[in-house]
């Protein structure tokens, strides 16, 4: 099941989570008051019982009440200006549906957002092209440990609508358009997009820069939503897209395969937590093939979309930060 949070300034919480039962058809898990705020509620409630998260879901829906949106009409990013603490119960009319006051949100806060590098073959051939010392490229690509690495905070990740980053200080930017999983306690129990945007010359200038050609302001985006471990399918067989749009007009386009990655997902979680606990919903971006040509760089107005079979598709406009 795929399922989405939404910001609604009418409900005193803020956010509402939704589920996904047909195409299009959103169904409001938060009506009623169950206590269920975004993904991470649900995923906690059926950590709780022992059951999946689809599960809990479906003890929800057989509830009869039942509120639906359409996903065609929340295609707004959520507005965190808002001041939810003026609303109270009486705010909300069981008889008002303007979808005009709903808005895409990230699917859920995650604490941590961790990513891999070098997972894929192009990644490799692309980063040993930028570095002033290739050889560190090859050599973890074939090693046993992979690189894996801190990526963003929770202020520094965005959701699906919201604007994207990329650093005045760098003349070579791009986004990196990644499957990515979350955890759970200590295991993987769904899946998002994730976009790792990169200064590639802040990088390619020496592998030390890592961290600030990675982590800044609005540096990754998850969304849209979050699918069930259970509903994903195979995470290994997935086709992944990526198109940039400048001015209306399509600058870059490119496509992979999930299949290519030369580490699984469960590898990347087992080598994350040695020796180091993460927190529950920690994201973790898995590597990219779809890299850009040197010859370009991403400017601010540009609007990066990026598909991964079975989750959908995430939008983000750029931003210089």
């Amino acid at each position: 099941m795929k399922y989405y949070t939404i910001s609604d300034p009418r409900y005193e919480y803020g956010s509402r989570l939704v589920v996904e039962t047909g195409e299009g058809v959103l169904v409001d898990l938060s009506y009623r008051r169950q206590g269920l705020d975004d993904v991470s509620d649900l995923v906690s409630r059926a950590a709780s019982r022992n059951i999946s998260v689809d599960d809990v879901t479906r003890q929800y829906l057989q509830r009869s009440a039942q509120r639906e949106y359409n996903l065609s009409d929340i295609v707004m990013p959520a507005n965190d200006d808002l001041d939810y603490e003026d609303w109270d119960d009486e705010d909300w009319d069981d008889e008002d549906d303007d979808e005009d006051s709903l808005k895409m949100y990230k699917p859920f806060g995650p604490p941590e957002v961790w990513a891999a590098g070098v997972t894929y073959k192009t990644s490799e051939m692309e980063r040993r092209r930028e570095s002033g010392t290739p050889d560190v490229y090859s050599m973890v690509y074939s090693a046993e440990r992979p690189e894996v690495f801190f990526k963003a905070t929770p202020e520094r990740c965005v959701g699906q609508f919201d604007s994207v980053g990329i650093r005045a200080d760098s003349g070579w930017n791009v986004p990196e358009p990644e499957l990515a999983f979350v955890l759970y306690g200590g295991e993987i129990v769904g899946y998002t997009i994730g976009n790792d945007m990169s200064s590639r010359q802040i990088e390619g200038e020496n592998p030390l820069y890592l961290p600030q050609a990675k982590v800044f302001n609005r540096c990754c985006a998850i969304g849209p939503c979050f699918v069930s471990a259970e509903s994903i399918g195979d995470p290994h067989s997935l086709d992944v897209n990526c198109v940039i749009t400048r001015d209306g007009k399509e600058v870059f386009s490119g496509s992979t395969n999930t299949s290519q990655m030369a580490r699984t997902c469960q590898e990347l979680a087992d080598w994350l937590q040695r020796h180091n606990n993460v927190p529950d919903m920690t994201v973790v971006l898995t590597g990219t093939s779809i890299v850009p040509p040197p010859e370009f760089t991403l400017e601010e107005g540009d609007i990066v979309s990026i598909t991964i079979e079975n989750i959908g598709t995430l939008v983000n406009n750029v931003v210089v930060v």
